[in-house]
């Protein structure tokens, strides 16, 4: 059976970043609602973002954001008492410019640095329908 690549997954952690662009709702929602239209993706929902209190020692809370697209998903999640930030951008689409994404998440929360893994799913991905 001949299997193609099903989708593309980019996982960022950002370090240093501004407390205060962290700790920002409105900044969080805006980067959730700009970035689909970005990469040319098309959206199924609007962005969700929720505040998600701290629950022990290693997550002192933060804002936990989503956006469900038609080619997958976009989340965020910030902890301004960190500095840090974790985000991943998926598709099913054939590409990803993966410079952009970071670089966009970099700007808009004041990122100083940045650990990202790139990969790619489902690799035995059927390339025709099997039932």
């Amino acid at each position: 059976m001949q299997t193609i690549n099903f989708g593309l997954h980019l996982t960022i952690d950002g370090y240093g970043g501004d407390k205060n662009k962290l700790n920002d709702k409105g900044l969080v929602m805006e980067c959730l609602s700009r970035l689909p239209h970005l990469l040319s993706m098309h959206t199924l929902s609007k962005p969700e973002v929720y505040f998600a209190k701290g629950n022990h020692a290693k997550d002192p809370g933060g804002w936990s954001g989503f956006v469900v697209i038609e080619e997958s998903h976009i989340s965020v999640h910030t902890f301004p008492m960190r500095g840090f930030l974790s985000a991943d951008v998926y598709t099913c689409g054939e590409s990803l410019d993966q410079e952009f994404v970071i670089e966009y998440f970099k700007h808009n929360f004041g990122l100083a640095d940045v650990e990202t893994n790139f990969i790619k799913r489902g690799t035995r991905y059927p390339a025709i329908n099997i039932n």
